[in-house]
């Protein structure tokens, strides 16, 4: 496996390239804490770097969680880092604040940190955009047990002229379970963030749509995201979960999610997809769970990925 920690769970992570060094932001939490369940609860953001994918330095927190009363004062989860016009990085990322230390309930909202070598970050006050009740479900409008409102995904039009966000939300109408849609927010100078109507249906049979990606293979776009068995449900119900892709015909969408493919089993979850130096596609992802069921908590080495027949598949080694 690409990267692990002898004494932390390495879980979700998004990927920054600066054109020399690849740059990998990762969720971990010590082991110390006994019961892997809890590491949600105390989720800090890790800092890596390698020139090849596979070979990693570890450097430690890129920053900590929030004071009391601070959209993230529980912990710092899942988000993605871009370079904007004025040559500073941002790294969006979600903020969760669990209500008490014994229910599931907690709200997520949107932060950002900056800096200028992708080393040493500075929070800005968040948070920057939050859930919209017009369009997305938020705490105690349903027996949902949390505000869901994470995972952003950032990237320009083709244009320049807008950036849009992808964000893991829940829909305010329809069935509770059924109720997993890909949010969207936009913004045109990367300070100011617009919520808009989600970029998806409800009814696809995916209770949430985590840690989503745009990308393009091929010369065609598909969203990556993730959703494991637990959380599926109606005409997917009973089948494996794990890391998903749908194609659609531009990268801001919309995303047919009815039509989404499983890419990987839940074996491999939270799947990013990065180019390495000799320009192929590859796909990195963080061992979930082994054979029997426990969790192992590490990132993979990269996989060779590939568009075939519209879908994305793990080109298997020779």
């Amino acid at each position: 496996m690409a990267f692990a920690l002898d004494d932390h769970w390495v879980w979700d992570f998004w990927l920054a390239d600066d054109g020399a060094t690849f740059h990998m932001f990762f969720l971990h939490a010590p082991h110390a804490l006994g019961d892997p369940h809890l590491r949600h609860r105390n989720a800090r953001i890790g800092h890596a770097t390698s020139a090849d994918l596979v070979n990693w330095t570890y450097h430690g927190r890129a920053f900590e969680a929030g004071a009391t009363g601070d959209f993230d004062e529980t912990a710092t989860w899942t988000g993605s880092v871009v370079r904007g016009p004025d040559g500073l990085w941002r790294m969006f990322y979600t903020g969760s604040r669990f209500l008490t230390p014994d229910t599931h309930a907690n709200i997520e909202t949107i932060g950002v940190a900056t800096s200028p070598d992708l080393h040493h970050w500075t929070k800005q006050p968040g948070p920057i955009c939050q859930a919209d009740p017009r369009w997305y479900e938020t705490l105690g409008s349903s027996s949902w047990p949390e505000e869901a409102w994470r995972d952003p995904w950032v990237f320009p039009s083709a244009d320049g002229q807008l950036w849009h966000m992808l964000i893991t939300a829940r829909a305010n109408n329809g069935d509770e379970l059924d109720r997993g849609i890909i949010g969207h927010a936009t913004s045109r100078d990367l300070e100011i963030w617009d919520v808009q109507p989600p970029l998806s249906e409800i009814g696809a049979g995916f209770q949430h749509l985590e840690v989503p990606q745009v990308v393009s293979i091929g010369g065609k776009t598909h969203l990556l995201f993730s959703c494991d068995t637990a959380k599926l449900i109606d005409q997917r119900h009973g089948p494996v979960g794990g890391i998903w892709s749908v194609a659609a015909e531009k990268p801001e969408g919309p995303y047919p999610i009815a039509s989404a493919n499983l890419v990987a089993s839940e074996q491999l979850y939270s799947g990013r997809i990065i180019e390495d130096r000799a320009g192929h596609p590859v796909l990195l992802a963080f061992r979930n769970n082994d054979e029997n069921g426990v969790f192992i908590g590490a990132v993979t080495d990269p996989m060779p990925i590939v568009e075939r027949n519209g879908a994305l598949w793990i080109e298997e080694s020779a």
